[in-house]
């Protein structure tokens, strides 16, 4: 049966904490409220990937109750040298993450220097961050339709998300005193997530971003932790328009061998990703851990819009990933 489209603000608990059934469904915009109950289960977050012709940087704040996990990932493109700045902040303080409709803002500051801020307009989101050696300041305007799933595993534990990928982005990077504009050719990636998650999970996540045959556009998939429940987050769009695909896709990839490529396919998909880059990181903190291989690389192949026209996404920029976590 396919998931139904939410037009209005709605909120994602009830009064009580459990899953608001009227919440689940997709969305083109941010329309969920996020009224969160209860603790340990909780988790929040926003995350922005951002690529440009120099750099990939990956920016997470994120709250999960009894610890707050920033991090920062930068990839330079030309050496590969690449560098992750991050902590582990017992009771996620000095993190703010609202449950509100932008406009709102989240941050967080960790360690000495360690900041980042994720302010949230209702036309434009700017991205602010610095510690040693790094710093960031850029503007991302909205662009057309983002995509907003709910993921039900039940009435108690459920997970709003939200995927805009796409957006042009433009501002400055600043690596170890030297500054990197960013603008023609960059793209930025949101994920924001607000929920409440069984303690292990899995899942795969992809994005692309770029510009082909004139045209803007956006490549998001995901699996394996919305198997079953009846949902998907797997979009393409095209100049700003979301085209939802209901089906659960396969994933063919080989973690063993990091310049391997990941194959995405389905009867609307058939999409592959040859990596330039892999990130391997793992975080063992007893309560909280987590090994995450993100490829990071260039996409081929095609999706089907809503009107089975198939879009090339030949060129298109971004990653792939599976993530195994324990929180």
């Amino acid at each position: 049966m396919p998931l139904r489209e939410i037009t209005e603000p709605v909120d994602l608990c009830l009064p009580n904490g459990r899953l608001n059934p009227a919440a689940v469904g997709r969305t083109r915009t941010p329309l969920h409220r996020s009224p969160l109950r209860g603790w340990g289960r909780t988790k929040r977050w926003e995350y922005w990937g951002i690529m440009t012709p120099d750099w990939f940087v990956g920016l997470t704040v994120s709250s999960l109750d009894y610890a707050a996990v920033p991090s920062i990932y930068l990839v330079n493109r030309a050496t590969g040298e690449h560098r992750t700045i991050g902590g582990l902040v017992p009771l996620a303080r000095g993190t703010s993450i609202p449950d509100t409709l932008p406009p709102f803002e989240a941050s967080t500051r960790w360690g000495r220097g360690n900041e980042l801020r994720m302010t949230s307009a209702r036309s434009a989101t700017s991205i602010r961050g610095a510690t040693p050696g790094f710093a960031i300041d850029v503007t991302s305007p909205d662009a057309g339709d983002a995509l907003g799933v709910v993921v039900p595993w039940s009435d108690r534990l459920f997970q709003y998300t939200l995927k805009d990928v796409a957006r042009p982005v433009s501002g400055t990077l600043t690596v170890d005193g030297r500054d990197y504009p960013v603008g023609e050719g960059s793209w930025a990636v949101l994920d924001r997530g607000r929920g409440r998650w069984p303690y292990r999970m899995t899942w795969n996540w992809a994005a692309g971003s770029g510009l082909v045959d004139g045209r803007r556009i956006g490549l998001q998939l995901g699996g394996k932790w919305t198997d079953g429940t009846g949902s998907t987050e797997n979009a393409v769009f095209v100049d700003g328009v979301q085209h939802y695909i209901d089906e659960e896709l396969t994933w063919q990839y080989d973690l063993d061998h990091a310049a391997s490529p990941w194959r995405v396919v389905g009867e609307r998909v058939d999409v592959t990703l040859t990596p330039w880059h892999r990130r391997v990181e793992r975080t063992n903190a007893v309560v909280v851990a987590s090994t995450i291989y993100q490829a990071l690389g260039t996409w081929s192949g095609w999706m089907l819009d809503s009107r089975g026209t198939r879009v090339n996404v030949d060129g298109l920029t971004g990653w792939a990933e599976q993530a195994q976590n324990r929180w």
